[in-house]
């Protein structure tokens, strides 16, 4: 039974499925738009609206939380000095995710772009 579990577990162990979401937090904040399929993309959402909200605080302990999560340098500065500064008036809702066509006939996973709004 699946009671109150929460997320998808992309059929990987706990520690892959943490440096994918890293790994794809990372991508995001560095291109600024980047294509995946759609669940890592809807996956994906929460985890990088929390580190925009902390680049809009900028305080120091934000600023390591989002280190912590990111584990890269380039994308922590990045992020504090070009990505958060442009949502400082909005109240969440920091990217977008639009949906594509279908791999195709081997694999057929729904494809995603999730960029910043």
């Amino acid at each position: 039974m699946r009671h109150r579990s929460k997320g998808r577990a992309f059929n990987r162990p706990t520690n892959q499925r943490r440096a994918l979401l890293r790994s794809l937090a990372r991508s995001l904040i560095m291109h600024e738009r980047i294509s995946t399929t759609e669940a890592k993309a809807k996956e994906l959402r929460p985890y990088i609206e929390r580190l925009v909200t902390y680049g809009k605080r900028g305080t120091l302990a934000s600023r390591r939380l989002a280190a912590a999560s990111l584990a890269d340098e380039a994308a922590v500065k990045k992020l504090f000095a070009a990505v958060a500064p442009r949502y400082a008036e909005r109240a969440g809702g920091y990217t977008r995710i639009v949906k594509r066509a279908k791999r195709g006939a081997n694999d057929a996973r729904k494809l995603a772009y999730i960029a910043f709004v």
